[in-house]
Order: C-alpha cells, then structure tokens, then sequence
C-alpha cells in the first residue's frame, strides 16, 4: 500500500464525518463545530504508531493473498479505534496528571475555551470508539469477539492507571513503596494492552485467526516495558522542542523507571534528598533529583539497558514460530531504536 500513513488518514476523514452525521444525535452547529474542533486537535496528531501498526500486521499476516480494498479498509477502521483510545487516554491523563504540553501544543483542557468540558470529551471519545466498531463491525461474526477485547483491554488500562495514580497521589507520598515490580506491572496494565497488544489481537481477528492460538501476551508486553523506559528518559532528560511535551514525572511523583533504579544505586545521602525533593513542583527540588541522577549516571545506565534489552528482544523474537508476527515485532523494536537513537543523538554522539 503505498503511503500508508496518507491512506490512513484518509479514513480518519471518513469516520470523523460519519460522527458528525450520527442520526443518534441532532447535533446543532456548535456542537458539531465543537466536536470537529475536539477530533482534530486531540486524534490524528500522535504518532499513529497503534492504529498504523494493525493495518501493518494484518498485512503481514495476509501476505501472499489478494489483499482487497475492503479488508484494507476494515484494518485501517479498527486502527483508527486504538487512535480513539488513545485520544481519550491522553485527553483525561493530562487532566489527572496536570501536564502543560502534549505534541508541542497547550492540552487540550488547558485551553481557554475549554477547561473541564475536556472531562466529557474524553469519555466522548471513548464512546465515539464504540459508535465506529457498531457502524462497521456489528454484521460481522467476530463483532462479539472485538467488543470482547476492547473491553477487556480498556477495563485493563484504566485499572492501570489507577495502579498509577493511587501510587503517586495516595495519602502521603513515599518513595520506599516504589520498586521495579511496582513500575512493571504499572507499565503492563496502562500501556501494553492497548499500546501494542490490541494492534495485534485486531489484526488477528480481522485476519480471521484466534487470538488465543497465538502466544503473543509476553513478548509485546516486553517490548512496552522497554518502550515505556525510554518514554521516562524523554520525559526527564529530552528536549521538548524534539519531544513536543515538557516532562513532569518528577514533579508528579510518578513511579518511573529512573527513580526506582536511582533508589536501588543510592546511598544514605542520597536517599534523603530524593525523598525530600522527589514530586515537588520547585525548579530546586527538581534539579537536585535530576543532580543525583547524574552522579549515579543513570544515563548511562539507561544506555547499557537500552542495547543489552534491544539485543534480548531480537533475539527472543527470533525464536518466534509465526513468520509475520516475528516480522511485525521486529519492526516495533525497530522503530523504537530509531526513534531513539534519532532523538538523543546529541547525547550519544560521542559514545
């Protein structure tokens, strides 16, 4: 398929204009006009990586055969459902987690027109999902199964999110409850299934395959942990004009990959500045965290991490039995190690 990301946004128009014509609700020129406004600033801006990665792998797992113009369609729809819930995740996340920026821009709640309305958006949008699997799937024998797994893979992530929240914001905050396990199974409930074991799982089914034939649960799971690490290095050490976001783990007090490996490497000292300065919104505080940090070296450690865990997945995913998945794998690995590389090139000119 050529240009795939122009085709996919091509669809994203065709839905966002199905949803503005839904006979189930009469929408008056504001509401349509706002909601326009909504889709456009919050849906299609992201990496798309999610929705891209199930046309991708339903691809894969139909290569040889005839692809038609249908079934192409059908994975790009399903693509842009993930694109929703993603949409809505980032929506109610910046909210929670009071972030500024997301993609170079204010969040959406925190511009002047809208504040809290952006409440009602995200779960708009978490709605809006289900109106286009109803519009494009409901006729299809494996309808029950997709309503299946998105469910279970958004009562998965908010669960997470609340692991996450109630963590960070919970009573008192207290460092010494943070550990790896902790920032593991965070890390598996928020993001891996509907990051990137969704994308599969829909790709899967629409390829007409069952999903529990295919032992794909740990490795993509994996691969979110690593891509979740170097989300938290971005957030910490990255330049927003290169991320698009200002990073506020440290000021929420979010159980990140860093803090729980500085509060396995620190000494006594050590551990008391962080607990007295980690999740303060003082530019002081923040800077004597991210001062330990650096005499620890944590990003160099972060860099021994990266290699030694890219070299790990490689080479579990080559043991992989299914031929289009291992393909589809690789390529995720892939493009996280060249995102990275491409992002902190200054840093690791020199290594």
């Amino acid at each position: 398929m050529a240009d795939p990301k122009s085709k996919f946004l091509e669809v994203y128009s065709l839905l966002k204009s199905q949803l503005l014509n839904d006979s189930a609700f009469e929408f008056t020129d504001d509401s349509r006009q706002w909601v326009e406004q909504m889709l456009d600033y919050n849906v299609p801006r992201g990496k798309l990586y999610r929705g891209l990665a199930v046309v991708d792998c339903y691809m894969a797992l139909k290569e040889g055969e005839d692809l038609t113009k249908g079934g192409l369609l059908l994975a790009s729809v399903l693509g842009w459902c993930i694109e929703w819930l993603q949409a809505c995740a980032v929506v109610l996340d910046d909210i929670m987690d009071n972030s500024h920026t997301r993609r170079g821009r204010p969040c959406w709640y925190k511009l002047p027109k809208v504040g809290n309305i952006a409440l009602n958006d995200g779960i708009l949008l978490n709605n809006q999902c289900h109106r286009i699997l109803r519009l494009y799937f409901r006729d299809k024998p494996y309808y029950a199964d997709l309503l299946d797994l998105f469910n279970e893979v958004e009562f998965q992530s908010v669960s997470g999110q609340m692991i996450d929240l109630i963590t960070t914001h919970k009573g008192e905050k207290d460092l010494s409850n943070y550990s790896l396990s902790l920032y593991h199974r965070i890390v598996e409930y928020k993001n891996a299934y509907y990051s990137i074991y969704l994308p599969v799982a829909c790709a899967l089914i629409l390829a007409g395959e069952k999903v529990e034939n295919h032992d794909v649960k740990k490795i993509l799971i994996e691969i979110t942990v690593y891509f979740s690490v170097q989300d938290d290095y971005q957030d910490c050490f990255g330049d927003p004009n290169v991320t698009g976001k200002v990073g506020t783990d440290i000021e929420d007090f979010k159980c990140t990959w860093f803090i729980v490996k500085a509060l396995e490497l620190a000494n006594a000292d050590q551990k008391d500045v962080l607990y007295e300065n980690y999740g303060k919104a003082d530019p002081l505080c923040v800077a004597k965290v991210k001062e330990i940090y650096e005499v620890l070296d944590l990003q160099g450690i972060y860099t021994e991490y990266e290699k030694n865990t890219y070299k790990k997945l490689t080479e579990t995913i080559e043991t992989h039995p299914n031929k289009a998945l291992k393909a589809l794998w690789g390529r995720f690995i892939e493009t996280i190690w060249t995102a990275d590389r491409a992002r902190n090139a200054p840093r690791t000119e020199g290594n």
